[in-house]
């Protein structure tokens, strides 16, 4: 499928999953997929009842997934829940899927490698915290090759992964954004990846920002994004944070592009920083190739640390790549804390 293809497709899906009010054209589009939506719960609840035959992973297992389609802030959640736990004691490693990658193999990820070859999300969890990191299509084969070459780990988080019926967990973290559940319906038809029920069996719900919790669970959390610094791609110059570099390219072009899940996220808080880019949307696990980077007419061109990554070969000295930071409650990680060391083995 070719990049402008997979665009168009990924908004008229967005319209119709999240159209307050649809018009006629969406609600026979939806109808149409009613019968793959009922496979979709069909599929899911078949694997979440082969959970149950699973043994209890050693070391422990956390899951940080979501229930929705794209993304809702779990890879800088997964990082800062790590880089929490390990100053705390515990010995975290992470696996990831690797998805858009050139190999799908479990294998360890390292921050000097490849990006084609690791994966966006796996380097940049490498690269942003410094823990063991493995990928893999097949999340139970990461495990495996992470705990192999890393016998002293005493816990394992998975970034995403709800729905692999062969990954034993032992803690289930299920992330929402602002954008809710949008219509409530099953892929294709809506975005929910297994039927929202599934949520109440999770052990917390966690909630970016200011979203609102979609069923009533005893246990909620939250967290925020912030902003919290540009980085050259190229490494021409040093680090700056948001308001020194806002200064710096007031008064010149920009273009931001986004090759993630939510780019109108990641606009937003370009906004809200006072830059008023010029934004272009990739396609989630999009690349942005150096032709396209080299016909872009500005000054700065400014990106997710997801984006820079792929883009980091032939980036020139107009990339600049926002970098940010999730902050979970302080109660999340004393819970967390707290559980992961009670189903550690002494």
């Amino acid at each position: 499928m070719s990049p402008m293809l997979r665009r168009r497709l990924e908004s008229r899906l967005r319209q119709l999953w999240y159209a307050s009010e649809p018009g006629p054209g969406l609600r026979l589009l939806r109808a149409c997929l009613a019968p793959l939506a009922a496979l979709t719960g069909w599929v899911a609840r078949r694997r979440r009842a082969r959970l149950r035959g699973l043994p209890a992973p050693r070391p422990p297992l956390l899951v940080v997934g979501n229930l929705v389609a794209g993304g809702a802030g779990k890879t800088p959640l997964v990082a800062a829940i790590a880089t929490a736990l390990a100053s705390r004691g515990l010995r975290p490693g992470i696996v990831a899927s690797g998805y858009g990658a050139t190999r799908d193999d479990a294998r360890l990820v390292r921050p000097r490698d490849d990006p084609a070859a690791a994966g966006d999300e796996p380097l940049l969890l490498a690269q942003s915290t410094g823990l063991p990191v493995a990928a893999g299509r097949r999340r139970a084969e990461a495990v495996a090759r992470l705990l192999d070459a890393h016998p002293e780990l005493d816990l394992v988080i998975s970034d995403d992964g709800l729905q692999h019926a062969a990954l034993a967990r032992s803690v289930e973290l299920a992330v929402f954004d602002e954008r809710g559940v949008g219509n409530g319906r099953l892929l294709p038809a809506g975005p929910l990846r297994a039927p929202l029920e599934q949520a109440a069996s999770m052990d917390a719900l966690v909630l970016n920002g200011d979203a609102v919790a979609p069923l009533a669970h005893p246990r909620q959390y939250r967290f925020r994004i912030e902003p919290l610094r540009f980085v050259a791609v190229d490494g021409h110059a040093a680090p700056l944070d948001p308001q020194a570099f806002v200064r710096r390219a007031a008064g010149h072009p920009m273009i931001a592009v986004a090759g993630i899940a939510a780019p109108r996220r990641f606009f937003a808080t370009l906004r809200g920083l006072g830059l008023q880019p010029r934004c272009v949307e990739l396609g989630d696990h999009a690349t942005l190739g150096p032709a396209e980077l080299a016909a872009m007419p500005a000054t700065f061109v400014l990106m997710t640390a997801k984006d820079a990554v792929k883009c980091a070969a032939w980036a020139d000295g107009r990339c600049w790549a926002l970098e940010v930071q999730a902050v979970p409650d302080a109660a999340l990680i004393d819970w967390l804390t707290e559980t992961i060391r009670g189903r550690t083995p002494a």
